[in-house]
């Protein structure tokens, strides 16, 4: 798997926003057609794509004297995002800077501080944005 088969699933407006709409407790098709604005011929096939990668999971639910529907729940891989959500954030509140206030703030529950995402390397060491990374490229046909 790479970074372009990630972004080919999950790099549309749609598909982030359903997956933050699904973090923040929306579960139900028009409520996240509300949520996100997305159109319903869209987000029925964004939706398909997420549950069909393991990002959500659909489930069925009933209304008294309705039909069966479905609603929609993060996966584990689906909260696997949430620290990708919150580097959008941050990034887009230093460099998108306007009079509009965010519109989702990442909060701990247990004190209320401010979520954000930052860069661990396996030794424990916190890394800046600045500091310097290389990287390890698999080509194909390389051993």
């Amino acid at each position: 798997m790479a970074l372009s088969d990630a972004l080919s699933l999950l790099g549309d407006r749609w598909a982030l926003l359903v997956v933050r709409e699904a973090a923040l407790g929306v579960r139900r098709f028009t409520d996240l057609q509300e949520s996100t604005g997305a159109p319903r011929t869209v987000l029925s096939e964004r939706l398909r794509r997420l549950v069909a990668a393991g990002v959500l999971d659909r489930r069925e639910y009933v209304l008294p004297g309705a039909r069966p529907r479905q609603e929609y729940v993060l996966t584990g891989a689906g909260r696997d995002l949430l620290p990708v959500l919150a580097a959008f954030s941050d990034w887009a509140a230093r460099h998108l800077p306007d009079d509009r206030p965010p519109d989702v703030t990442y909060r701990h529950a247990g004190c209320g501080g401010h979520v954000g995402a930052h860069l661990v390397c396996e030794c424990g060491a916190d890394l800046t944005p600045g500091d310097r990374l290389v990287a390890s490229v698999l080509r194909e046909g390389t051993p």
